[in-house]
Order: structure tokens, then C-alpha cells, then sequence
């Protein structure tokens, strides 16, 4: 089996789906009332480009512990993304029907950035050994 090398962020698929995301939720909230615009459209748009943007940051980050927390941080930002949908469907400003792809998408998103985080915590780190730097 090959192992594929992850050089940046942008070759995290978790990233990818997250930007497609983002997408959605832009397209979704043009059809919010003009006197939400400040209101739910800007709120559920910040929080759809946190998702992306923490994953990538997380990643440029120097340890696996901060990449952790800036995907524990990518996944609270879904979960809200999630519930202000749900609150704009209430709100009758769309159907449900205008939200299952984004749902469907953002829950198999949640799905996979659960599964990273999940590898993960279960990689042991490497630790050098110190054999070769030992003179006799």
C-alpha cells in the first residue's frame, strides 16, 4: 500500500471538504432576508470559513497536540454551522430541502475530522535514538 505524503493543508481531504462547504453555505445564505445580513448570514458564513481556516492553521502548527485543538476547534465551528441552518429552517427562511446536501456533506465532514483526530491521538511519537550521537 503507498503511504501519500501530506506536505500542506491543502492536501488534507478533511480541508477540501470543508472549503466545499463553505461554498454551500455562501450559496444557502444569499437566499436569507436582506435584514438577516448582518444578523444569522454573517454569523453562519464566519463560522463555515472557521472550519477550513482552523484546519489549515492547525496543521501549519508545530505539534500534533495543537493540531488536535485546532480540529477540535474546526469541529465546534461545524456543529454550529449545523444549528444555524437548523435555525434558519425554523425561521422559515429555507426549507429543509435547501440544506440536506450541506448537512449530508457536513456530516460526513464531522465523520472524518473525527477519524483524524482519532489517528491522530493514536500515533505514537518517534523518538530518536540516541545510539548514534553516544561516542564510545
Amino acid at each position: 500500500m503507498d503511504v501519500v505524503k501530506i506536505k500542506s493543508y491543502r492536501d488534507l481531504y478533511v480541508w477540501q471538504l470543508a472549503k466545499q462547504l463553505v461554498k454551500d453555505v455562501y450559496e444557502i445564505t444569499n437566499h436569507f432576508p436582506k435584514h438577516e445580513h448582518y444578523g444569522l448570514t454573517q454569523q453562519v458564513r464566519r463560522a463555515a470559513v472557521s472550519i477550513p481556516s482552523n484546519i489549515a492553521e492547525g496543521h501549519a502548527r508545530a505539534s500534533r497536540k495543537e493540531f488536535l485543538q485546532f480540529l477540535s476547534i474546526a469541529l465546534g465551528s461545524l456543529a454550529e454551522v449545523e444549528t444555524q441552518l437548523e435555525i434558519a429552517v425554523d425561521l422559515a427562511y429555507i426549507g429543509n430541502e435547501d440544506i440536506a446536501l450541506a448537512a449530508a456533506k457536513g456530516d460526513r465532514l464531522g465523520k472524518m475530522m473525527r477519524t483524524l483526530i482519532k489517528t491522530l491521538k493514536s500515533i505514537q511519537p518517534q523518538v530518536p535514538s540516541l545510539q548514534p550521537l553516544l561516542k564510545e
